[in-house]
């Protein structure tokens, strides 16, 4: 994050914003610029690829599903705004951590102890772990304890849109973004890497609600798509992963997703309109 700060700083913090005297490099600055930068970036990822994937890949049909909730479009957005500056107070405190110098994140490709070798093993563990982290908080909370206070909101949408990706209470959101925040803190990552996967998991987050629930079929039941966390919001105790089927697998928690099957949203409402 400390790339994206140095940016901020450089082209418009520096020159248009702060007074002069007030050193880049003041905590107080600092923490101020990042909770800026997050949130103005969480909104930009939000809005932009919500709306390209709402416009040009969710199938609109699915508003006419008997639980496609009124409004549900615009409760969606509403919620994530809402949610979104609070997820962002201890996200901010982690990438300050980061700029700070705490995490294992390097500069150049020389840093990395395999080289680009190294780099691209990096982003597969990135993934990996990331899921397995992910898996097990998700399942976490949809335990009694934790379900009711703070999953249960995003469960409201039973058939998302694209939308809905965000759309958590603040103590949820923050949790189940937390394997994306502590892995460069363990292990070794490039920063340009770290910021590009930033913005896949957002994006990957927004494609599981877009309701496209095509998969190759050779990856039906390794990758976790659109199809599969339908099935989630459906049928709850399913499916909890976020790239793949592995830990669901492992968990005796996954289930073939039911557009596969023939059963699915797009199913019903075709039996719908045969009636």
């Amino acid at each position: 994050m400390d790339l994206v700060l140095e940016a901020a700083d450089r082209h418009l913090l520096t020159p248009y914003v702060y007074p002069a005297g007030w050193p880049e490099g003041e905590p107080c600055r600092q923490l101020l610029s990042l909770f800026f930068i997050t949130n103005l970036g969480a909104l930009a990822l939000y809005l932009l690829f919500g709306t390209l994937s709402y416009y040009f890949i969710f199938d609109h049909e699915l508003k006419k599903h008997p639980q496609f909730l009124e409004n549900q479009v615009s409760r969606e957005i509403s919620y994530a705004l809402r949610s979104l500056p609070w997820i962002s107070v201890p996200t901010v405190a982690l990438f300050f951590a980061e700029v700070r110098g705490y995490s294992k994140l390097y500069d150049n490709i020389e840093d990395s102890p395999y080289g680009w070798s190294g780099v691209f093993l990096s982003m597969l563990s990135f993934l990996f772990f990331t899921d397995m982290g992910i898996y097990w908080i998700h399942r976490g909370l949809h335990h009694k304890l934790f379900y009711k206070r703070f999953h249960k909101p995003h469960h409201l949408w039973k058939i998302a849109t694209p939308f809905a990706s965000h759309a958590f209470h603040p103590v949820d959101g923050f949790m189940q973004s937390l394997p994306y925040h502590v892995y460069p803190f363990l292990f070794p990552l490039h920063k340009v890497t770290y910021l590009g996967l930033y913005i896949f998991v957002n994006v990957w987050t927004i494609s599981i609600h877009d309701g496209d629930y095509r998969v190759p079929r050779l990856l039906r039941h390794v990758i976790n798509g659109s199809a599969h966390h339908t099935d989630h919001h459906l049928y709850f105790d399913y499916n909890y992963g976020q790239y793949f089927t592995l830990w669901d697998k492992i968990g005796g928690s996954y289930k073939s997703p039911t557009s596969f099957e023939g059963k699915g949203p797009h199913d019903y409402l075709r039996k719908l309109r045969e009636k």
